[in-house]
């Protein structure tokens, strides 16, 4: 399903960036898909200092360079306890239903405890 990300696309605070290591990339390429691997790659580059990854094995790839991870429910629970968002669970429930992001039913008991809003 294609999404009009123009808005996006047109936001100043949003960089849209290539990395310069294209050997990297596709070093990357073997084992994950084209945005994982450039992501990685621009990562080291700019010796990021945490990655939004979270794919398994791309999690796993970018530890091994040597990269910090956290994933999109990482970002919801820190969200959270900054008391940026109320409740994670809203947005779990979106995530799932309208954006397809797979989430086990254990997994998100897991995290609504640990977000303390679990039953």
């Amino acid at each position: 399903m294609d999404r009009d990300i123009s808005e996006y696309e047109r936001a100043d605070w949003i960089k849209i960036q290539d990395p310069e290591n294209q050997a990297k990339s596709t070093e990357l390429k073997q084992h994950l898909d084209e945005g994982e691997s450039e992501a990685i790659a621009l990562a080291l580059e700019i010796h990021c200092d945490l990655i939004l990854m979270d794919e398994r094995l791309g999690t796993r790839m970018a530890r091994a360079e040597g990269l910090s991870t956290i994933g999109l429910v990482g970002v919801l629970l820190l969200a959270k306890e900054k008391k940026i968002i109320p409740s994670i669970k809203p947005i779990l429930e979106d995530l799932k239903s309208k954006a397809g992001f797979w989430l086990g039913t254990k997994l998100q008991k897991q995290i609504l405890q640990d977000a303390g809003e679990g039953e």
